[in-house]
């Protein structure tokens, strides 16, 4: 029995989400503390932060409980499944809210704790609802999750400036061919839930690779503001630039065949893409610094 509600509290985290963002966040502390690289502050601010993320795991599953019941792929979570109950989702999703924020407060500084906390807040309270009404959703639920990066930066003593509006940008332009192409392999399922996401408000057409298209468009000189911002050399400009061209072809293939096969395909090229280009900015920077 422990296991088994370890396991769906293990769920209930999203992990996979979590462990992305606090990559994330640790490649905008690096970048972010100009050569004053500080372990312990690095894993202070990603214990925070992650607290966070989990809250709004948490309390994202708790207010869409009733939705998830409709959707095939999210009928078995913990709460929809009836293995945890709704009051103590939502008990620990506050819990962890406040125990986040007050630790980043406390051990990092007061801008990184006021964007977490604003960041869960537009997640919970704006995002979450919207889905049910209006596609904007994507674009505020974009912002939220555009923040980790920033958040790092924050923790490392910087200022919102050119460099974490460049950091920002970035992850916030490379999550809409992705998202699009997860609501387009799911889209009958946020159908049934009545949930409004934007690749169906366009009914059989291709809105959804339009707007894919534009924004990998987009991201490729949105991710060179991150070179001009001086934060990586040339290799990470090389690499930028040769993954937003892959990323834009494979987005375009997405929008002359709107399919299930394609949109798979998006998304294994966005989940290769994201990483690779975090990974090498943080090598680059690295050798900037030597």
């Amino acid at each position: 029995m422990p296991f088994t509600r370890f396991v769906d509290y293990l769920q209930l985290s999203k992990p996979r989400i979590a462990v992305m963002g606090m990559v994330a966040v640790a490649v905008g502390y690096f970048v972010g503390c100009e050569g004053s690289f500080s372990v312990g502050k690095l894993l202070s601010a990603c214990f925070g932060i992650a607290c966070v993320a989990v809250s709004c795991s948490f309390l994202n599953q708790w207010y869409e409980q009733d939705t998830d019941r409709r959707m095939s792929r999210t009928a078995d979570r913990p709460v929809p499944g009836g293995r945890v109950r709704p009051a103590e989702v939502l008990t620990v999703g506050l819990l962890l809210m406040v125990g986040g924020v007050g630790w980043l407060l406390v051990s990092v500084n007061v801008l990184t704790a006021l964007l977490s906390f604003m960041t869960l807040a537009l997640y919970v309270a704006a995002y979450t609802p919207l889905k049910r009404v209006s596609s904007l959703c994507t674009v505020i639920g974009a912002v939220s999750g555009a923040m980790p990066p920033v958040l790092g930066w924050t923790a490392a003593g910087g200022s919102l400036d050119g460099g974490a509006l460049a950091l920002f940008l970035l992850l916030f332009t490379w999550q809409f061919p992705h998202f699009l192409a997860i609501a387009t392999i799911y889209r009958r399922d946020y159908e049934s839930a009545g949930l409004r996401m934007l690749p169906l408000v366009r009914g059989d057409s291709n809105g959804a690779g339009f707007v894919g298209v534009a924004y990998a468009c987009v991201l490729v000189p949105v991710s060179v503001m991150v070179w001009q911002q001086g934060l990586a050399g040339n290799l990470y400009l090389a690499v930028a630039l040769t993954g937003g061209v892959v990323y834009l072809v494979s987005s375009i293939r997405f929008l002359l065949e709107l399919s299930t096969e394609r949109a798979k395909q998006l998304v294994l090229c966005s989940i290769v893409y994201l990483p690779v280009v975090l990974l090498t900015m943080t090598w680059d920077h690295y050798w900037l610094l030597s």
